[in-house]
């Protein structure tokens, strides 16, 4: 298992990121991506999990819930 961090700085990253990211991974992405348009739309579409960096509490329990599907799945 790993961890792939990116720190994107324009909407064309994304897709870059997408040849990148290995097969069978489990993207998590910051809320506020969900508002941006297309891009966003694009994102809920490919299955990308949000959570809400300013709600610490949800956030934790949305990471905690995709670690247990990943585990029992054996997913990355």
């Amino acid at each position: 298992p790993f961890v792939i961090v990116c720190n994107h700085q324009a909407s064309l990253d994304l897709m870059t990121m997408v040849e990148v990211i290995p097969e069978r991974c489990v993207p998590i992405a910051k809320r506020e991506l969900l508002y941006l348009g297309t891009v966003g739309w694009a994102c809920w579409l490919c299955g990308i999990i949000f959570i809400d960096r300013h709600r610490r509490d949800a956030a934790i329990e949305v990471i905690s819930r995709t670690a247990r599907t990943m585990w029992r799945e054996n997913v990355r």
